[in-house]
């Protein structure tokens, strides 16, 4: 009976979301050790000794870390496909616009916002860059010269890499926490209009000036907060509280 029912609808939701849980925490636990152990190690460490590092650690890393991001989305999706966020037995899935207008769908929303936004992020800028700072090191230690795009390149996919970490604070809390905060039901609520315009402002604009797109990529006040990992973590915290201030305002306007 048990392994029957594995295969009906409730049983995928199950496999998908335990498969999103594990290359979720691969893929984040990745981003995590890429800002708060290897940048700072890297930074430490002559010249030969880093472009070694970068060859036989980094591009290990980079491997598990995109194809992780690739697999959280895409689990993701599954789940969204296959769950009846009511529970009640319905024909709707995650993907119905009568989920996405209750305040349990808007938090989760937001979090497939900033998540989407941090897997493009890792396969359009952190992977492409760091391409190039692959094989800038490769070349270097078979005795080439220097890339001279190579640092900027480095400094691309370090910035997209802290505003992803930046994201990730508020994305983790939305997509794991959302559907377990008591009280919460499948109400509606007239303030998501105002919700939505204040986060997507509030998102375009850190996207934007994060990753250098707005004000180039060189050292600026405008993104004060990505200069050291441990100020993008600080700055990540506070972000996730403004979203849940948001998002708490819209339960009670």
């Amino acid at each position: 009976m048990l392994a029957a029912e594995l295969f009906e609808r409730t049983g995928f939701e199950v496999m998908f979301r335990a498969l999103h849980v594990v290359v979720g925490i691969a893929w984040i636990g990745l981003l995590y050790y890429f800002n708060v152990v290897q940048v700072p190690a890297f930074a430490e460490l002559e010249p030969a000794q880093r472009s070694a590092a970068i060859d036989k650690i980094a591009n290990r890393a980079l491997w598990w870390f995109r194809w992780a991001a690739a697999a959280t989305v895409v689990m993701g999706v599954l789940i969204l496909g296959i769950q009846d966020p009511f529970g009640a037995g319905s024909d709707k899935t995650g993907f119905s616009t009568d989920y996405w207008g209750t305040i349990r769908g808007t938090g989760i929303l937001t979090g497939i916002l900033l998540g989407f936004t941090m897997f493009l992020n890792v396969w359009l800028i952190i992977w492409p860059k760091q391409k190039i700072v692959i094989a800038n090191a490769r070349n270097v230690l078979a005795g080439g010269e220097a890339d001279p795009n190579a640092a900027a390149a480095g400094r691309a996919a370090l910035l997209a890499s802290r505003t992803n970490t930046f994201f990730s604070f508020a994305m983790i809390w939305f997509m794991v926490s959302t559907s377990f905060v008591d009280g919460l039901g499948f109400g509606t609520n007239d303030g998501i209009l105002g919700y939505w315009i204040v986060v997507l402002v509030l998102w375009a604009v850190l996207e934007a000036f994060g990753t250098g797109m707005i004000g180039g990529t060189a050292p600026s006040t405008l993104r004060w907060w990505e200069e050291t990992h441990l100020r993008t973590i600080a700055a990540g915290v506070v972000l996730w509280i403004v979203f849940l201030i948001l998002w708490l305002l819209l339960l009670n306007p």
